[in-house]
């Protein structure tokens, strides 16, 4: 049966000018529809057979330091000593398997295939084919394998090794929020200088290492000195910061740039009033999982 997915199908998606303008109608199409969109991409995913092995997607290394830190915290400095700093207070490690990035994107380009309506990450910018991907958000990307993969990137990986690099977040990381970015010659090409609204920030590039672009570096400022530091994304890679880091993505002149963007913030979104004195937190607490409730609040 696949009564909810042809239903969903058939939906007309609301006008790309209504979407610009926030007209009421746009978040009434995603309310009034999202049981039968969330059935529609369980549907999907059993009519189609699809999965997605997450497990098999993450950098082998990262994941027997990460395995082994959650077993033994102690351990956590194998997990610090694939991390390398590449601006004050900006972080790079590889995160997903480069051999294994070409399943994820295969899984991806189904759910385009789909032709279920996904609401577009509007709120930063208006990527033609960017999507939300935490629950939480209107017309995310409810397929069930796919929450499956971005609660454990939450739980496994972004937040504790984000409370190794930044220990004064703890507390202010129990919500999590996501959505997917795609950088385009012909389409939107840019983010100007802002800052996040979240207590840390992960940003994960998605290209294949075929898939080659120009520009789209993202800029970071260095809050002492005032310099901008230039750091460009490499295949599976993730960059993680402090959401207060101020920061630009480049225009893109070739190609294009996919990644998703993970954020974690506080309850009602409260984020941490950043300070340069350190936190001492011990590494057991830093390997846990919050237990609190997930809130209704979403930045976008």
């Amino acid at each position: 049966m696949s009564l909810n997915l042809d239903k969903a199908r058939s939906l007309e998606f609301p006008k790309r000018k209504d979407i610009l303008l926030r007209e009421h109608s746009v978040h009434n199409f995603w309310m009034s529809n999202k049981e039968t969109l969330e059935k529609a991409w369980s549907e999907w995913e059993k009519v189609k057979n699809i999965k997605l092995l997450e497990d098999s997607l993450i950098d082998k290394k990262l994941k027997k330091a990460v395995k082994e830190a959650w077993n033994d915290p102690e351990s956590e400095d194998k997990v610090r000593d694939l991390i390398e700093e590449v601006s004050p207070g900006v972080y790079q490690f590889q995160m997903f398997d480069i051999e294994k990035l070409a399943d994820l994107r295969d899984y991806l380009k189904k759910v385009e295939e789909a032709k279920i309506p996904l609401r577009p990450p509007y709120g930063i910018v208006l990527n033609r084919k960017g999507a939300m991907l935490d629950q939480r958000s209107e017309g995310y990307l409810a397929a069930p394998s796919f929450q499956k993969l971005y609660q454990d990137l939450i739980d496994t990986y972004m937040r504790p090794i984000a409370r190794l690099l930044f220990p004064e977040i703890i507390g202010f990381d129990t919500q999590p929020f996501g959505f997917s970015i795609q950088y385009k010659v012909e389409t939107d090409t840019s983010i100007r200088m802002h800052t996040d609204a979240s207590s840390v920030t992960l940003n994960v590039n998605l290209n294949l290492p075929d898939e080659k672009y120009t520009g789209s570096e993202v800029d970071f400022l260095d809050p002492v000195s005032g310099n901008k530091n230039r750091v460009s994304f490499k295949p599976g890679v993730a960059i993680i910061h402090r959401g207060n880091i101020a920061h630009e993505a480049q225009h893109i002149t070739i190609g294009e740039r996919t990644n998703f963007v993970f954020w974690l913030y506080g309850d009602r979104m409260v984020i941490p009033r950043f300070k340069t004195e350190p936190k001492v937190v011990s590494p057991k607490e830093r390997w846990t999982i919050p237990s609190d409730e997930y809130d209704d609040h979403a930045p976008f």
